[in-house]
């Protein structure tokens, strides 16, 4: 099961990676959009995060307030950017909400023990 864990941590720091790179390279080229790699890095975030959330270590499991403030933060980004997916332009406010319930989400990770 150790293996399992590890695979679905793996590809939840992907999925980190590819809604966080994917928001800064946004940023950057300074046409404020949903692109691509944020849906998808969204997404591998939720469902692996559920599949983390799951009884898979020998007794060390993590809080369940921490598991559901984690899951609340990543159902309310998936929902900002799955819905905005199409927009041409997004309001600065809510990509720079994305950015930060992102690096909110990745804190409660750290920091809540």
């Amino acid at each position: 099961m150790e293996a399992l864990r590890l695979i679905l941590l793996y590809a939840h720091l992907i999925g980190f990676a590819l809604l966080l790179g994917g928001a800064v390279g946004q940023y950057v080229t300074g046409r404020i959009r949903i692109n691509a790699p944020m849906l998808w890095g969204a997404g591998i975030q939720l469902i692996t995060g559920i599949g983390l959330s799951a009884p898979l270590r020998d007794g060390n499991e993590p809080s369940p307030a921490k598991l559901a403030t984690k899951l609340v933060i990543a159902l309310m980004i998936f929902v900002m950017v799955f819905f905005s997916r199409k927009r041409e332009v997004v309001n600065r406010g809510h990509f720079f909400a994305i950015i930060g319930l992102t690096l909110v989400n990745a804190a409660v990770a750290v920091f809540w023990r």
